[in-house]
C-alpha cells in the first residue's frame, strides 16, 4: 500500500503508536482481548509488524522506519479498524501464564484469570503435590491444559472439546510446545466422549454468555466462534451437564474449577444449595469458583433433581 499523504510525516516508531492509538479511540473500537487500552494495542500491533518484542526499551520507539517498513506498520493497524478483529486475530498470537499460543478465528482469545490459579498450582483449594492427573474441559485452544502441564510436568493433561475446529488449534499449540506425544486431546461433547477416568483437577471455561450478554456484544466479541460464547437465557447451558458428569470423573480429593463470567450471580442462586468458593484474583477478574469433589457427590441428587 502507498501511505496517504497526511501520514507521510510519522516516520519513528512511536509517532505510529500514537497514531495508530488515537485512531482506535476515534474509530471507538472494544479493547478485552488482552489489552486494555487503546495506546497498549497500538503499541503491540506495531511492534508485531515490525517483528519487535512489546516490551523494547522505550528508547528504541524514536528510532526512523524504512517506507516498507511504515507501510506494513499502517497496514495492520487500518485492518484492526476495518475489520474490528481482536489484535490476536491479526497477529495469529495470543499470551497466557507467559506462553505464546496460535490463535485464530476458530476459537477464542485466551484472556481467562484462570491463568493466574494456574501460575499459583491451583492452591490453596488443592494439595498441588497430590496433582497427578488434569482435564482442560472446553479447552479451546488448549491454553489451559497446556499451560497447566508446565506448571505440572509430572501430571498426565487431557484436552477436550466439541469443536473439531476448536481441537485443530489446540494441537497446532500441542505441537508449538513440544506435546504432542504428551498431552491427550478428545472431540467430546462434554463428557460425553471421554472415556471413564479419575482427574485430580478438572478446569473448564465453558461457553457461558447469556442471551442478553450476547446481544449486546462488540464487534470484536462478535468475531470469536459463537459456539465458544453463547450459553442460553441464563448463561448456565452447559453448567448443569458440567456439574452432573464431573462427579463420575473426579477422584476423591478432586476439584472443579469452572469459570462462567457475568453469569455468576445466576450460578450462585440456582445452585445456592451447593457449597462453591468464588475466587478472588489479584491480577483482576471474576466468575470462576471451585467445588469440591466430595460437595458434588453429597449433593448430586439435588443437581439432578434441578435439572430435571
Amino acid at each position: 500500500m502507498s501511505i496517504p499523504e497526511p501520514l507521510q510525516v510519522l516516520t519513528t516508531i512511536r509517532d505510529l503508536v500514537r497514531w495508530g492509538a488515537s485512531e482506535f479511540e476515534r474509530q471507538q473500537l472494544n479493547f478485552g482481548h488482552g489489552f486494555a487500552t487503546a495506546l497498549d494495542e497500538a503499541r503491540y500491533l506495531t511492534l508485531h509488524a515490525l517483528a519487535l518484542p512489546f516490551d523494547i526499551d522505550d528508547d528504541y520507539l524514536n528510532a526512523v522506519l524504512t517506507l516498507p517498513e511504515r507501510e506494513q506498520v499502517i497496514q495492520q493497524l487500518c485492518r484492526r479498524v476495518e475489520t474490528r478483529q481482536p489484535a490476536a486475530y491479526i497477529t495469529r498470537e495470543s499470551w497466557f501464564c507467559g506462553l505464546r499460543f496460535y490463535v485464530d478465528e476458530r476459537v477464542l482469545v485466551p484472556r481467562s484469570p484462570i491463568a493466574e490459579l494456574i501460575a499459583n498450582h491451583f492452591e490453596p483449594w488443592t494439595d498441588s503435590h497430590r496433582v497427578n492427573r488434569i482435564l482442560d474441559l472446553c479447552c479451546g485452544s488448549g491454553c489451559i491444559g497446556i499451560a497447566a502441564q508446565y506448571q505440572f510436568p509430572d501430571a498426565e493433561v487431557c484436552l477436550s472439546d466439541l469443536s473439531a475446529d476448536a481441537l485443530d488449534v489446540a494441537a497446532l499449540n500441542l505441537q508449538q510446545h513440544d506435546l504432542s506425544d504428551v498431552i491427550e486431546l478428545y472431540q467430546s461433547d462434554l463428557f460425553a466422549e471421554i472415556p471413564r477416568q479419575s482427574f485430580d483437577i478438572i478446569v473448564s471455561n465453558p461457553p457461558y454468555v447469556d442471551a442478553e450478554d450476547m446481544a449486546a456484544l462488540s464487534d470484536e466479541y462478535r468475531a470469536e466462534p459463537e459456539i465458544g460464547l453463547a450459553a442460553g437465557d441464563d448463561g448456565l447451558a452447559l453448567v448443569e451437564q458440567i456439574l452432573d458428569a464431573a462427579v463420575s470423573y473426579l477422584s476423591d480429593q478432586g476439584v472443579l474449577f469452572i469459570e462462567v463470567g457475568n453469569s455468576q450471580a445466576a450460578m450462585a442462586q440456582k445452585y445456592d444449595f451447593l457449597p462453591m468458593t468464588w475466587i478472588d484474583f489479584e491480577m483482576g477478574g471474576a466468575g470462576v469458583c471451585c467445588i469440591q469433589a466430595e460437595d458434588l457427590k453429597q449433593q448430586h441428587s439435588a443437581i439432578i433433581a434441578l435439572a430435571g
